[in-house]
């Protein structure tokens, strides 16, 4: 399984686990890219599945940068090392 993050606005990042992870798929009639991953995180004090990110299709790469720092305080898999 590969643990999807969805970044969404500065807030609000919604998270699911996903078999596949293609490049663009559809999400509560929103377009989402996917724009990191997925990649599977070194093992910590137990093992992760394989991270990929999405966010809104629309965003410009230093957009997506901006959505995924203010994020990081809340989806711990995004802190994670690879």
């Amino acid at each position: 399984m590969i643990f999807a993050v969805f970044l969404e606005t500065s807030h609000d990042a919604k998270t699911e686990h996903m078999e596949e992870a293609p490049e663009l798929l559809q999400r509560d009639g929103h377009w989402f890219s996917l724009r990191a991953g997925p990649r599977q995180p070194r093992q910590t004090d137990r093992v992760w599945d394989p991270v990929a990110v999405y966010a809104p299709d629309e965003l410009t790469e230093e957009e997506f940068q901006d959505l995924f720092e203010l994020n990081r305080t809340r989806v711990p898999e995004l802190n994670l090392k690879y």
